[in-house]
């Protein structure tokens, strides 16, 4: 699936309810079904900065692609990683830099998070960027050596 009929497939998916009680209900149980990260990165280092839950992202390059593993100590933050990571995850670093990340309004999650989750939301999106902008660079860098 291309990253926007992903994008699409969410929309979708919390269009079934406008009620935003049943949407946090949504959130919460894709946050049960991120897979836990590694212990290890459960340090600082991995502490996305401008969350008021604690998130650790990582990512990592196979293939030209980059793969992400979070988790959260805050179930609907946990959710909220878990669509990032659904929708970003497997990507070329250059597809999640350009990435328009159109669902997160049209579901209608900024406008319905606390100030200080949205902050967390667009601090989510620089960190996964961050790490497609290094990557990209690495990338480059190995083609510039060969």
């Amino acid at each position: 699936m291309t990253l926007n009929e992903v994008q699409d497939a969410i929309v979708e998916d919390f269009s079934i309810s406008n009620d935003w009680m049943d949407r946090y209900q949504q959130l919460i149980e894709l946050g049960k079904e991120l897979p836990p990260i590694d212990e290890k990165k459960r340090t600082d280092q991995y502490l996305i900065n401008g969350c008021q839950s604690k998130v650790w992202l990582d990512a990592e390059l196979r293939d030209g692609r980059i793969f992400f593993s979070a988790d959260s100590d805050a179930i609907i933050t946990k959710g909220i990683v878990s669509l990032l990571i659904k929708v970003l995850s497997g990507r070329t670093p250059e597809e999640i830099i350009n990435a328009d990340l159109y669902f997160i309004d049209k579901i209608g999650l900024r406008e319905n998070l606390s100030p200080t989750r949205s902050n967390g939301l667009v601090a989510m999106v620089k960190q996964m960027r961050m790490y497609a902008l290094a990557y990209q660079t690495k990338l480059n860098q190995q083609k510039d050596n060969h």
